[in-house]
């Protein structure tokens, strides 16, 4: 595998509105779970050039509301970033601080774990105060300064939220104990019998015995799905949900850009169900969704629903509740397929991912803060797994594995490039967590997940260039021989052009610049083993083939172009399909290696891979090459990226055939001169 870096300058980044295009009838062969979402048009939108959709300097705060679709998220761990202040906790001055690092990575959206004010029994996810800052990590003041230098780099932030629990330190669950009448009684879920609520399942299995805990003050037990210590919040009671809404404007009148959403199916509970994706905590989503799109445009929702896909597909709506969702069960699919050599189970997952609303995208990631969940795979898979993935006891947590990413490949670059290749091309806007854009290890000794929450490695000097006080670390450093901070940092990273900082970077910059990465359909694309996964992702004339090698071995290939491919290609003079042309053959371009290939008369694409490798053969301007092996290309194509003023109308009430049908002329008839 050939690792690039990008050049030294910062290239300014826009994600631009996109209008939906379908595909004409017969076009796609496409499952019937995949169907193509409806043409979304932006009225007044204006013609983009493609070649410029990655170079545009336009804000992600100016017209666009659906600039989610197309972003690079990354996860921080605010404590365990960067300590500006030295006292031995990441602050949200140090995380400011290191901003352009991750500016130049290419992240569009930082997502911020909890900040609040907590007793850290669940590192912040049991809240004591909604509506203020921990005083480890800062004042309001350095949050408000936070927001302002992330939107000066052209980048969004989103907060976590945890409506479903609170801390039992919380006042709220204070004051509830106190006496049956108190008016904060009503804000918890409480029972004279652990009988109610039977059905429904222990999450901490390991460590929780009961989904309740008799409180002796109160003189009652109280409901909880998470730790005890984490008391469930009533939502049948209308005043807690106004509260929640509060919180909500609380801190979108500072100014972030959305919340992911935790623990979203839990926040009812009824007799003889699980206690999950009930209809009441619909209306109450439905609710949330409406106060963010009145008063805050442009603001997202991410649904933290750990599910399969197609339940959480109901956390969508009719596009009327979360803006994303996690697809959770696609992630330990891609460890599956890689240990395995198999692409079989990658698929199996995908044909049981249904459509979403147009205005809707998944989101996908390797790993985060919890563990690897097994939950959403069968008891023989979650037990392979564990045998591949977590051969020690203490790499095991719950129902999953609590490991980062470079462990779990074994550190092996050309495992870990393929399975950011497989993250950023498949459906879904990917998510970065802290750390392992440069490679960082765990420490499974520490307790629950804290393993995989150690500090950011900046440089080799003492505490890893995470602080400058000489004050305790909240956590120690990983110092062990393979990923100790001494060998593995941001320093050593940026300073060596093949690391894995530079080829994340490298991917991110060439995943920007093919609009179908965040807007496209998805189609698997037939090859002669299953040991490739191979697929196409395209929006307009913007069309991707990723092949993907799965295998530890090199090995010759056959990929099979689908019949919609095969298209006349006046520029060479060439047909597919035809026999006996003895024009050049037409060629695709890797575009992450610029490694040309031929396609066969027939749409087949000969290939031998390296073990791991992987390709983004683009085939929007599929060719002939000439002698020279330069392209003829004397015109170039204007961008479907946006319709030209007053398109909108023209398109509005179309159906899916007579849309592309408006979007293909705009990529031919609107042509200009090659540059």
């Amino acid at each position: 595998q050939q690792h690039l870096a990008l050049p030294s300058n910062r290239e300014e980044k826009s994600i631009m509105t996109q209008p939906k295009s379908a595909p004409t009838e017969g076009q796609n062969n496409l499952p019937d779970n995949y169907e193509y979402e409806d043409s979304v048009i932006i009225p007044g939108g204006e013609s983009l050039d493609y070649e410029e959709h990655n170079a545009a300097e336009l804000s992600v705060n100016s017209r666009n509301t659906m600039w989610y679709k197309e972003a690079v998220f990354y996860e921080v761990y605010v404590r365990a970033f960067c300590d500006l202040q030295g006292t031995g906790h990441g602050n949200l001055a140090g995380l400011t601080s290191k901003l352009d690092y991750l500016h130049a990575l290419g992240v569009d959206c930082v997502w911020l774990l909890p900040i609040y004010p907590s007793p850290l029994k669940d590192d912040g996810y049991d809240v004591a105060d909604y509506c203020n800052i921990h005083q480890d990590y800062g004042r309001l003041e350095d949050f408000k300064t936070l927001v302002a230098a992330v939107h000066e780099r052209n980048m969004k932030i989103i907060a976590d939220m945890i409506p479903n629990h609170c801390s039992n330190a919380h006042m709220w669950f204070q004051e509830a104990r106190k006496s049956r009448d108190n008016p904060y009684r009503d804000y918890f879920v409480w029972s004279d019998s652990i009988e109610k609520y039977k059905e429904a399942r222990i999450i901490f299995c390991d460590v929780e015995p009961s989904n309740w805990t008799w409180d002796e003050q109160a003189g009652q037990y109280y409901w909880h799905r998470f730790f005890a210590e984490q008391p469930d919040l009533n939502f049948d009671n209308p005043q807690l949900q106004d509260e929640m809404i509060g919180v909500l404007k609380f801190w979108m009148d500072l100014g972030i850009d959305g919340f992911r959403v935790d623990a979203v199916p839990y926040l009812f509970e009824r007799e003889n169900t699980s206690c999950e994706n009930l209809p009441e905590t619909h209306h109450f989503l439905k609710r949330m969704r409406k106060f963010i799109d009145d008063n805050y445009p442009g603001c997202i929702l991410l649904a933290e629903a750990c599910q399969m896909p197609e339940e959480v597909r109901e956390y969508f709506g009719d596009g009327d509740e979360f803006h994303m969702g996690f697809h959770f069960p696609v992630m330990p699919r891609i460890y599956m397929g890689i240990k395995r050599e198999d692409s079989t189970c990658i698929k199996d997952i995908m044909a049981q991912t249904p459509a979403i609303p147009p205005n809707c995208q998944w989101v996908t990631f390797l790993r985060n803060h919890d563990e690897l969940t097994l939950e959403m795979v069968t008891p023989e898979e979650r037990k392979w797994m564990w045998e591949q993935y977590a051969p020690e006891p203490r790499m095991k947590i719950n129902m999953g594995i609590r490991r980062r990413l470079a462990p779990l490949m074994d550190n092996d670059r050309r495992r870990i490039d393929l399975a950011y290749s497989l993250l950023f091309t498949m459906p879904g806007s990917p998510i970065i967590y802290y750390g392992d854009e440069i490679g960082m290890g765990d420490n499974i000794w520490l307790n629950d997940r804290h393993g995989v929450r150690t500090p950011m490695q900046w440089d080799g000097t003492p505490n890893g260039g995470f602080t400058l006080g000489t004050n305790p670390l909240y956590s120690p450093m990983i110092n062990d021989e393979l990923f100790g901070y001494e060998r593995v940092n941001v320093e050593a990273n940026l300073k060596d052009p093949s690391s894995l900082f530079h080829c994340i970077r490298m991917m991110i910059n060439r995943r920007r610049k093919h609009i179908s990465f965040g807007h496209g359909s998805f189609q698997w694309v037939h090859a002669s083993t299953t040991k490739l996964a191979c697929f196409i992702r395209a929006f307009g004339i913007d069309r991707m083939l990723a092949v993907h090698n799965l295998s530890k071995d090199r090995l010759s290939a056959s990929v099979y172009l689908p019949s919609n491919e095969y298209r006349l290609n006046e520029s060479a003079g060439y047909v597919f399909g035809k026999e006996g042309n003895d024009m050049a053959a037409p060629k695709v371009i890797d575009v992450l290696t610029n490694a040309v290939f031929n396609v066969s008369g027939k749409g087949s694409i000969e290939l031998t891979l390296e073990p791991y490798q992987f390709l983004w053969l683009n085939l929007g301007e599929l060719g002939g090459m000439g002698e020279s092996g330069q392209k003829p290309q004397p015109k170039r194509r204007a961008s479907v990226v946006a319709p030209p003023s007053g398109m909108g109308a023209g398109l509005a009430g179309k159906t899916h055939t007579e849309a592309e049908n408006v979007g293909n002329n705009m990529g031919t008839i609107a042509e200009e001169p090659e540059k």
